[in-house]
């Protein structure tokens, strides 16, 4: 029970194959309480039935498009469950168009809104949520190979995912006189609801699969696993880094 008696932050939350969700379910099963964050662009009925999954969980819209809607969502966790321990950023967004058409074709705004709804977004995150974090909190963020190495039809997400790496290590400084940490887990392919907007995806797990030493596709599950670690005490002189939980895939060659 590594995180018993913390208050863990998930954000993004958009249905049960989510990796948002199987963070939740491995902080839950380590003791955490959880609560979360969703976007007013999905359906509250159907995350409210999901959450009821775990006991005394509590829900809040927050779109992070906006520093005011993101410091109003923490003004209201501070106020009905007082400070937290740690943060799952699990928030990425790109045009559909800008996924399926040539890199060098991507748009002015597309480019802006990937990097924003991707990257700056965990910097506004940080920002309003270092008030309310206990000293020793840990924030955790997602990220994709496709930052770092040429994966077709990943395109601007890439990039994006790039910036956030990036983000992470000067937030890390940062943070770390207040005590805070913050890193990155880069997992391995999973069949999300955001995967679906990357044209072929399950080549992608069959690839992986393939050449990955453990011959096989991490689940969500196992990645919330990684990030439970990371909000743990045990992970207490890890800050800055981008874990990979990906069976082992990055390490390959050609």
């Amino acid at each position: 029970m590594i995180l018993k008696g913390k208050k863990i932050l998930i954000m993004g939350l958009r249905n049960k194959w989510s990796i948002a969700w199987g963070a939740a379910q491995a902080a839950y099963d380590q003791g955490a309480q959880i609560i979360f964050t969703y976007s007013s662009m999905e359906g509250k009925e159907k995350l409210e039935h999901l959450i009821a999954e775990i006991p005394n969980s509590t829900m809040y819209p927050c779109d992070v498009d906006e520093d005011s809607k993101i410091e109003k969502v923490f003004k209201t966790i501070k106020k009905e469950h007082g400070n937290i321990d740690g943060i799952l950023h699990s928030i990425a967004h790109a045009n559909a168009e800008d996924l399926k058409n040539d890199f060098i074709n991507t748009t002015r705004e597309g480019f802006s809104h990937a990097n924003d709804i991707s990257a700056y977004s965990l910097v506004a995150v940080c920002r309003y949520a270092k008030e309310i974090l206990n000293p020793g909190s840990s924030v955790v963020s997602l990220t994709y190979i496709g930052s770092e190495k040429v994966l077709a039809n990943y395109n601007v997400m890439g990039v994006a995912k790039a910036a956030l790496e990036c983000s992470i290590r000067y937030l890390a400084d940062n943070l770390g006189k207040d005590d805070i940490r913050i890193n990155a887990v880069s997992a391995g392919p999973i069949k999300t609801l955001s995967a679906k907007g990357i044209k072929d995806f399950s080549s992608m797990q069959t690839a992986v699969a393939e050449k990955a030493p453990l011959k096989r596709n991490v689940t969500a599950y196992e990645v919330g696993n990684v990030v439970a670690f990371l909000m743990s005490n045990m992970s207490a002189s890890i800050t800055g880094e981008v874990i990979h939980a990906d069976n082992g895939f990055s390490i390959m060659g050609i």
